[in-house]
């Protein structure tokens, strides 16, 4: 009985020792804009998988693109790290654009599923915020720079160099099947379960890969890292401008509010921060503040509603200007543009209008209400002082002529508690 005993404990710790000591494969998902918190992520998991001897590092990703400086911070991770990188652009659908073309053709693998794309790798696209092509010295700079970038990673690699350059210099696109064909990719995967089979023996940086039974741990995102990529858009970056106008005018027509100020100023932040990324276009922001200008000049000029309407036009084009439209990925709908528009234009005419003409509407009330009243004079009134009885009670008064007491006075100034009259014709 002893001996049997010994036997099931042994073939329990046996069990254990091979659970142990299964092969791990570790997976990050990245979905949306390439930026500061996807860097992050995507750096943490590499270091994470470096830790738990993973085989290897799948980062699964759909992007639009994104900022050239983040872009640059995870390929240069992808070169250091000791644990194999794979990039598999999925689901079906998925597509690496832009600053994800450079990011997957930097990986040790590179993997599509079907019907994904990959491409259109044009530096105006990666490069950040701003008007960049308006200036041609820039942009072929930046082209330029891009270009022998991507053909350093594809030479890496020993992937298709020239079609990597064409992706930069004419945003050149394939899909996952001719990716495939042109040498751009090294396979084509299904699901996870399929590009595990297929890496499963293959040899990367003279490691052979183990990973058709290897255990699969996903990566989470940190709550910081899921809060910034989830606000890499266009409509969030659009409406955190609109909150930034309403809160800062709210509090300029309403000063002492405190709350719109506070919270049109961090949304200004905000807006600023992700215009880094985002392609923004200088014009349509200065059209939204030459809105902004009519709308509140409206206020005092006697247009009839002209500068109205042309704050509405100049918001309208200014938010479809906003972003630029040869990224289809980064254009603002009109679902967005037309009640923003709507919005905005009420706003203006019904709460901030209302707001300052308040301020400049006579005094009601306090002490200031006085001056140009009439009352009597109690005491005779001269340059030294006198007294006069005004709304039930008694103030000092002076006076540049002498006034006697029971003649008339008209109030015409206020001195602290002393009022300035002078005799009532």
């Amino acid at each position: 009985m002893s001996r049997r005993l010994a036997i099931v404990v042994i073939e329990v710790l046996f069990g254990l020792v091979l659970v142990a000591r299964a092969e791990k494969v570790e997976i990050a998902d990245v979905r949306g804009a390439i930026g500061p918190a996807t860097a992050s992520y995507i750096v943490r998991a590499i270091k994470h998988a470096a830790a738990t001897d993973a085989q290897c590092l799948i980062v699964q990703m759909d992007t639009p693109g994104g900022l050239l400086e983040s872009t640059r911070e995870i390929v240069q991770a992808f070169y250091t790290t000791p644990v194999p990188t794979v990039v598999y652009v999925a689901p079906a659908g998925a597509s690496a654009v832009s600053a994800g073309c450079f990011i997957t053709l930097a990986a040790d693998v590179a993997a599509m599923a079907p019907n994904t794309s990959i491409g259109a790798a044009h530096p105006v696209s990666i490069a950040g915020g701003g008007d960049i092509q308006s200036d041609s010295v820039m942009k072929q700079k930046l082209e330029n720079f891009a270009t022998t970038y991507m053909e350093s990673i594809a030479s890496k690699r020993k992937r298709n160099v020239e079609w990597a350059k064409t992706a930069v210099r004419e945003s050149a696109c394939l899909t996952a099947e001719q990716a495939l064909e042109k040498q751009v990719i090294d396979l084509i995967a299904r699901d996870v379960p399929h590009l595990l089979e297929q890496l499963d023996g293959r040899e990367v940086g003279g490691r052979r890969l183990i990973t058709a039974a290897a255990q699969v741990q996903a990566v989470p995102m940190l709550p910081r890292e899921k809060v910034f990529q989830a606000i890499w858009r266009p409509e969030i970056m659009f409406i955190l401008m609109l909150i930034a106008i309403y809160g800062i005018v709210g509090e300029l027509s309403n000063p002492g509010s405190i709350l719109p100020g506070v919270t049109g100023v961090i949304a200004l932040i905000l807006a600023l921060y992700m215009a880094a990324i985002l392609p923004v276009r200088a014009a349509g922001i200065a059209l939204i503040l030459v809105a902004t200008g009519l709308f509140v000049a409206d206020v005092f000029a006697p247009t009839h509603g002209v500068l109205t309407a042309g704050g509405i036009i100049s918001f309208f084009l200014g938010a479809l200007m906003c972003f630029d439209r040869s990224e289809p990925t980064f254009r603002l709908s009109l679902s967005y543009i037309i009640p923003a528009t709507v919005l905005t234009a009420a706003f203006f005419i019904f709460v901030v209008a209302a707001g300052l003409r308040a301020q400049f509407l006579p005094v009601k009330a306090g002490k200031e209400t006085m001056i140009g009243k009439t009352a009597p004079a109690i005491a005779p009134i001269g340059p030294n002082g006198g007294t006069v009885f005004v709304e039930g009670e008694y103030w000092n008064a002076v006076s540049d002529q002498s006034i006697e007491a029971g003649q008339a006075v008209e109030i015409v100034g206020i001195e602290g508690l002393t009022l300035k009259v002078k005799p009532k014709n």
